[in-house]
């Protein structure tokens, strides 16, 4: 009888010990140091399965002891599919966690202020993390693919840093950052001054691609955009150079010349009245609020200083002196008219 009770106790304490190393085992990190470790669990893989992949990766598990983890928390038929990064400190109960949430490993491609629709297909594109499923769409087919209300592409992603989870289909940033786009525009339109000259939001969108364009002092981009507004009221010219240039494409070699400016085309504002036909670059948050909220100015025109900034003047005799003290070197010339 003494010897039973001694193996029943004996039996007690191996459990307890086998618990209790169990559980610090669950709590325990795998990893204290190192890289990420990235693994993928296919889909349809049950617990046993997912712990082999795992393994297979590098994780450092007891696919055994993981699989029984699994069963007793419920979730050994809750694992998502996708893939994963083992970041060093994480226990299994952490692992199983994120497995159970599909807390994905996270990449990420970003998208820059005044970048063309074209350099952001070629970031796109050239991303290795992505599924390339609209390689052989044309830009109008794959805008196509996103809104049936606009046919052209061009301005019409907001430019950001997107996350996404490796494999990710590329057409699911695009959506992304279109919706993104539309999102920010509406806002902006719907606390406009309602004078401006803009019939739609699409307007708005042309003039914030422009102030983009024309200035990378975040600090000016309102005067700039009062500025042309200024010239739609009255009916001027924009007469501005990046409309000229992407109008030209790939003609374009770093330098505009005089017959490029004399050269019509539907993006030549030294030729044509008015915003032309489509945006010409990827406008940000700052240019978007500048086109529909600009400085009120009486400034019809601007130059370059040569230092990042503008001289702003109010009628072309002072912008002609600006011009050519700023451009021409022409240092005596006072930049106001005296009366």
């Amino acid at each position: 009888m003494a010897i039973i009770k001694k193996l029943l106790v004996t039996g007690v304490v191996v459990t307890l010990a086998a618990a209790g190393g169990f559980s610090w085992w669950t709590k325990h990190s795998l990893t204290t140091g190192g890289e990420p470790i990235e693994f993928t669990i296919d889909p349809g893989s049950g617990v046993a399965s997912s712990a082999q992949q795992m393994v297979a990766a590098g994780v450092p598990i007891n696919p055994t002891m993981f699989a029984l983890l699994a069963r007793l928390t419920g979730d050994a038929a809750r694992i998502k599919a996708g893939s994963y990064e083992l970041k060093p400190d994480t226990s299994p109960r952490r692992l199983l966690t994120q497995l159970v949430r599909g807390e994905f490993a996270q990449e990420a491609i970003t998208i820059i202020e005044g970048w063309t629709f074209r350099q952001m297909r070629q970031a796109i594109g050239s991303h290795n993390r992505l599924k390339h499923d609209t390689v052989k769409l044309s830009d109008q087919e794959l805008m196509g693919k996103i809104s049936t209300e606009f046919k052209e592409p061009e301005g019409l992603f907001f430019p950001d840093t997107y996350l996404f989870a490796k494999g990710s289909s590329e057409i699911e940033i695009y959506r992304r950052a279109h919706q993104a786009m539309l999102e920010h525009l509406n806002a902006a339109w719907e606390k406009r001054n309602k004078e401006l000259p803009y019939k739609t939001p699409y307007e708005a969108l042309i003039m914030a691609s422009i102030v983009e364009k024309e200035t990378g002092q975040k600090s000016e981009r309102n005067m700039i955009a009062g500025v042309f507004v200024n010239r739609l009221r009255t009916g001027m010219l924009l007469q501005t150079d990046p409309t000229v240039i992407y109008g030209m494409g790939e003609a374009y070699a770093g330098q505009i010349r005089k017959k490029d400016l004399l050269t019509d085309t539907p993006y030549n504002t030294y030729t044509r009245s008015g915003l032309p036909p489509t945006p010409i670059a990827l406008p940000g948050l700052q240019s978007l609020n500048a086109a529909l909220a600009p400085a009120e100015t009486p400034a019809l025109y601007f130059v370059a200083r040569g230092d990042g900034t503008s001289h702003f003047s109010n009628n072309l005799l002072d912008h002609n002196r600006a011009v050519n003290r700023f451009q021409r070197g022409i240092m005596n010339q006072p930049l106001t008219e005296s009366h």
